[in-house]
């Protein structure tokens, strides 16, 4: 999967195929730059909480904000067809790996930077790249294998395991960026029964829904109106984050709007020395940089390869 797939699936499911002409590319592109600048402030809340609080906790108000969000959005359009999908033990399936994804990615944030969590999580379209010759029967050439290849090479640089993993939890961000991928897989698969409003409302659904039977057995009472507002932020920052980046896909052309999800980056390096005081070495500079080159590379020749066909 492209940059321009990982980008629209971090938006729940995957924009709606409605990508405009040229008319719609400056729209589109400051729609994208609002969303992934507004995704890191929801990372800055759960790195924030994770001090402090359970893990399940945290996640419950995570998809719990994200659901309310999307209901007002597409409830109005779509009605209780929403939440009928066709294929509700893929929904249910991909949902479970979406949760997972998210409950590794809390565990880990704890101690693990903004920025090297960031750029962990951009190995995900790499993933699906590979997963996608055994999962979906799909055909990778020898120029995205090295790609592939090359990225994780990237990933290594990032992670060093050769110094004993500066911090271990770095591995618990390559899971979760693994769980996504296969979220991402399924994504693919059901999109050819369910839309992708209905797509987007299941991920949050499941996940609010198991995690409110989990959080009886782990919940921790806020203890300043602080916690309380960035418990209810993290939901929503992250709903309506996603919402832009799906409009950003509907109006736009995904060969220009996607490379723009890359801006995440910047804005987590930007807020975790903010925040944080957390700023990234060389070795992870580097690491970024070749991570980023091969998923572009990767989105840049899936592109020419479906203009050929």
């Amino acid at each position: 999967m492209d940059v321009a797939a990982r980008a629209k699936d971090r938006a729940g499911d995957g924009a709606e195929a409605q990508q405009g002409p040229g008319g719609g590319i400056l729209a589109g592109i400051l729609l994208m730059c609002a969303g992934v600048a507004m995704l890191p402030f929801m990372n800055v809340g759960v790195k924030y909480l994770a001090q402090s609080y359970p893990v399940p906790q945290i996640t419950w108000a995570r998809f719990t904000g994200h659901l309310i969000v999307m209901l007002a959005l597409f409830m109005p359009r779509y009605g209780i067809k929403l939440l009928l999908p066709q294929r509700p033990l893929v929904q249910i399936g991909r949902s479970a790996m979406m949760l997972t994804s998210n409950l590794v990615y809390v565990m880990a944030i704890a101690t693990v930077p903004l920025a090297t969590a960031s750029v962990i999580g951009f190995t995900s379209p790499l993933l699906v790249t590979a997963l996608s010759v055994p999962l979906l029967g799909e055909s990778v050439g020898w120029r995205r294998w090295t790609a592939v290849l090359v990225g994780f090479a990237g990933a290594v640089l990032v992670i060093r395991p050769e110094s004993g993993f500066a911090d271990p939890a770095v591995l618990l961000i390559l899971i979760s960026s693994f769980c996504y991928a296969l979220y991402q897989i399924g994504t693919r698969w059901v999109a050819r029964y369910d839309n992708a409003a209905t797509g987007i409302v299941f991920t949050a659904l499941v996940g609010s829904l198991v995690m409110t039977f989990v959080l009886p057995f782990s919940f921790k009472l806020p203890t300043s109106a602080l916690d309380i507002t960035v418990f209810a932020g993290i939901g929503v920052i992250g709903g309506f984050g996603h919402y832009l980046i799906i409009r950003a896909f509907q109006i736009g052309q995904a060969a220009v709007i996607a490379p723009l999800g890359y801006v995440e980056l910047l804005g987590s390096v930007a807020l975790g020395y903010v925040f944080f005081g957390n700023f990234p070495d060389l070795l992870t500079w580097v690491g970024a940089a070749i991570i980023v080159a091969s998923g572009v590379y990767i989105a840049l020749r899936e592109r020419t390869l479906r203009g050929a066909r």
